[in-house]
């Protein structure tokens, strides 16, 4: 029940999903149960397809996340993640204190196939599709080793999300030559480039490749992701909100704008930010939605979290990370600790 507004949003975005999601589909909702089923009926959510757990503590926005580990049993975020563990949820989603639930998630839940940390994965759109785009955020600094780790995840995702055999994956930097970026892009860039892992790796890719149709999975540390992911995404609240001004300015501005709501709509879609990140090597889905997240964007999160419980992505991970010890030996004593 984190996030910017807790119920007055996560409720009507729950009876939303459930509109979308097949009938058998049930909804665990943790949470203060006075507030939630206060929320639930002015929503006319169906009871009959959701179940509240009343959480006692809450975790602040702030919180730090050893704090919120300490302390966070009996929260939303905890109850939620547990759920997962006890075989009572295939999934939670979350728009509260970010690194908390990554913490409390690996706690619970740990990492699968010797992974170290979890990674946020953002679904960028283009002309032609998405671009997968790793890390936004979980991990500031990384090495050699995490950013092929992070190739590995990315690729399995994109295969399973979004149905492409054989995803095409590039390391962002600061130019396409060979000499460019910092001795960890670079060392990554020599690992993958090899193949020892069987990836379909290009190589090097600049910012403005992300939105474009260069490659399916674009990999960066975490500090440069979520600098980028939040740059974009106050792009486009700009650019949605400067049109709509141009066509709300006078009566035929407006009459025009009531002409072409169906394609504004559609650029609106198309253009805004992904509703919610999958933390990626979890043995567990857990989806981390914006704190400001609005009703329909919780709402996506919701079904993109049960989508996602269909698909296979977490085997297909384990099986590429097979591959991961003998490509680091290989690669040399630094990239095999950065990785351990």
């Amino acid at each position: 029940m984190g996030g910017d507004h807790g119920p007055s949003v996560v409720i009507p975005a729950c009876a939303q999903a459930l509109a979308a999601l097949p009938a058998g589909a049930r909804l665990l909702i943790h949470g203060d149960e006075a507030a939630l089923r206060a929320e639930a009926q002015r929503a006319k959510l169906p009871l009959d397809r959701v179940e509240f757990r009343h959480a006692e503590k809450v975790i602040a926005m702030d919180e730090k996340p050893a704090q919120a580990m300490r302390r966070g049993k009996g929260s939303s975020i905890w109850n939620a993640v547990e759920a997962i563990r006890e075989g009572q949820a295939v999934a939670a989603v979350s728009a509260g204190n970010t690194g908390a639930l990554m913490a409390i998630s690996k706690l619970i839940l740990r990492m699968s196939a010797d992974l170290d940390r979890p990674a946020l994965v953002a679904s960028i759109p283009h002309a032609k599709g998405v671009t997968t785009f790793l890390d936004v955020g979980a991990n500031v600094d990384c090495d050699a080793g995490r950013l092929v780790e992070f190739a590995i995840m990315g690729e399995a995702y994109h295969r399973a999300a979004h149905g492409v055999a054989r995803p095409s994956v590039g390391l962002l930097n600061v130019g396409s030559e060979e000499m460019k970026g910092h001795e960890e892009v670079r060392e990554a860039h020599r690992i993958l480039r090899e193949g020892a892992i069987d990836l379909e790796y290009k190589g090097f890719v600049e910012g403005d490749d992300i939105t474009k149709d260069s490659v399916d999975v674009v990999v960066t540390d975490g500090f440069t992701g979520n600098v980028a992911l939040k740059a974009m995404e106050g792009a486009a609240r700009f650019m949605y909100a400067e049109l709509r001004e141009a066509l709300t300015r006078d009566l035929f501005a407006s009459l025009g704008a009531m002409l072409a709501r169906p394609s504004l709509m559609t650029f609106r879609d198309k253009i805004s930010p992904p509703p919610a990140a999958p933390l990626l090597g979890l043995n567990g889905l857990v989806l981390k939605c914006h704190g400001s997240a609005e009703t329909r964007d919780f709402a996506k999160a919701v079904k993109a979290a049960a989508d996602l419980a269909q698909s296979g992505f977490a085997s297909e991970i384990e099986r590429n990370m097979r591959r991961l010890p003998a490509a680091l030996a290989d690669a040399g004593p630094a990239a095999a600790d950065g990785a351990a």
